[in-house]
């Protein structure tokens, strides 16, 4: 246990500091993921079974998750969880919770340094999983990889520093203090487009708190849970703290988030299926001793505003990097241009000309910047949202598709109607609607004006405008001159308001704090 307790001690005295991004403009880097993505490659196809502490468990029933950009090449096969088999995970999880709960913080801690480690050393290689099977750029899948490695570090750390003492008021007489403990089983559900980063940072802040996990990835995405599973295993991570289950989001999600064991649920993903959720929590069940926590991201409608005071050259980058990065499907994604009608022409020519510049095709290839939309379902209700964009707006360019992968053009609406559906509903796709705005006040009453609250960004010269938009820019992560996606752990915990969410600020000092409990503990002297 020393021995443990040192190893932790001394990689936490080390700062924490965000895992850099690759650079594949250098020979050796592009070469490691090209020959990541042979080795994959040849590695597809593959059956995985659910995990059940830490047992292998087939199944006669599986699915097939495929390769967007190549519907007909099929990534993996996936055993299909029964509710019976979820409740054994539960029962699992909750078993092991009553150990797993005593042992030291430094120890939990570890076991995130450990995966952290490995991570880095595998790092094209699970990126290559991502690129196959989610359609991630390079560049997205590595920073898709940065981040997770990030999570990792950043929480092994904070979960140290809520160990030591905690600072509170001192009264003579009495000995005081307060603790935090953990919670119980969770259940988590994360989102198929940071398969890695956001599935290992809710899954490892749940168990380095001291919580056991039944982990439920999306069935568009379980490759990289799976194979962040097997990296668990291999530092050693007692069997029954993470449970794997594969499935559909029907019958296990309502199980897990039904069952009275469940302690909490920490999901990623659409506004219905987090409301969907967050009802259902709100029931209490027949022998159920608490009250459920709900950590939500439940996406957004974001807004990237400029004034006529703003770097323009700057501001057009800034808004197609926010709007068709990982093909629109971030719930950060800038899918509304907002500009104020003094250089509206000017940004959207200069929006348009970058646009039609975007290669889109394979990701395998190393100079593709889109790739597909994540399936079928996908694509269909992105070409649904243009044909009504059709109507609401001015096509200046994209709306077109091909195949036989998932593929969708960069797509921009012009003097688009700020009520439009295509500015108010969450399309996740490469669809970009443009407004034109009055002057600043019209433009911030613009994008205050949906149901979501997420991410927004400014471009402006103006320092009145940017204190005016610090207190009433409606949203959870704020920026100015520069894109509204890309929030590095640390650096800008994330999460919005309103619909988008309960605000849990991932990757910030308070996140950890909702998966564990405060307990003040008293004795006269």
């Amino acid at each position: 246990m020393a021995t443990t307790f040192k190893r932790a001690v001394s990689h936490a005295q080390q700062p924490f500091v965000n895992e850099p991004l690759t650079d594949f403009s250098k020979e050796e880097n592009k070469r490691a993921q090209a020959e990541a993505l042979e080795q994959v490659k040849s590695e597809l196809g593959r059956t995985y079974p659910l995990i059940i502490g830490g047992k292998q468990i087939e199944s006669e029933h599986t699915f097939a998750s495929v390769n967007p950009s190549q519907p007909n090449q099929i990534i993996g096969h996936f055993a299909r969880a029964t509710e019976e088999q979820t409740k054994e995970a539960i029962t699992t999880a909750a078993t092991t919770f009553e150990t797993w709960k005593r042992v030291p913080a430094e120890e939990r801690a570890n076991y995130l340094f450990a995966a952290a480690d490995i991570m880095r050393q595998r790092r094209f290689y699970l990126a290559a999983w991502m690129i196959y099977e989610v359609g991630k750029s390079w560049s997205e899948a590595d920073g898709d990889m940065a981040e997770a490695i990030d999570f990792l570090e950043f929480y092994a750390r904070e979960i140290l520093r809520l160990a030591e003492e905690q600072p509170i008021v001192r009264m003579e007489g009495e000995d005081n203090q307060l603790v935090y403990i953990p919670l119980g089983v969770c259940a988590v559900i994360p989102p198929w487009n940071f398969p890695c980063a956001i599935m290992a940072g809710m899954t490892c802040a749940a168990l380095v708190a001291g919580n056991t996990v039944v982990l439920k990835p999306a069935s568009t995405a379980p490759t990289i849970a799976a194979q962040f599973m097997h990296i668990l295993q291999e530092v050693g991570l007692p069997a029954g703290v993470v449970n794997f289950l594969t499935g559909s989001g029907s019958v296990i999600g309502d199980t897990l988030v039904d069952d009275a064991r469940v302690r909490f649920i920490a999901f990623t993903g659409s506004r219905d299926v987090g409301l969907r959720i967050y009802e259902r929590a709100a029931k209490r069940q027949q022998g159920q001793r608490w009250l459920k926590r709900s950590i939500l991201e439940m996406g957004g409608k974001d807004a990237v505003v400029v004034d006529e005071t703003a770097d323009l050259d700057a501001a057009a980058t800034g808004i197609v990097s926010s709007a068709f990065g990982f093909q629109g499907q971030k719930c950060s994604a800038g899918s509304r241009a907002i500009i104020v009608e003094q250089v509206y022409d000017q940004v959207l020519q200069k929006v348009t000309e970058k646009s039609r510049q975007l290669t889109v095709g394979d990701v395998t290839q190393p100079d593709v910047y889109m790739g597909p939309v994540i399936d079928e379902n996908a694509m269909k209700k992105v070409l649904e949202y243009i044909d009504i964009g059709k109507g609401e707006g001015r096509l200046v360019t994209g709306g077109g598709h091909h195949g036989p992968g998932y593929f969708i053009e960069p797509t921009i609406f012009a003097d688009v109607n700020p009520q439009a559906r295509i500015a108010q509903e969450e399309i996740f796709g490469p669809v970009l609607a443009v407004m034109k705005a009055k002057d600043f006040d019209d433009a911030l009453r613009i994008a205050n004006d949906t149901e979501y609250g997420l991410t927004g960004a400014l471009y402006s010269r103006d320092q009145q405008h940017i204190e005016r938009a610090k207190e009433e820019f409606h949203v959870g992560n704020l920026y100015f001159n520069r894109k509204c996606t890309g929030a590095l752990v640390g650096v800008h915990p994330f999460g919005g308001f309103n619909m988008s969410g309960t605000d849990s600020k991932a990757g910030g000092r308070d996140y950890l704090l909702l998966f564990i409990q405060a307990k003040t503990i008293s004795a006269k002297k």
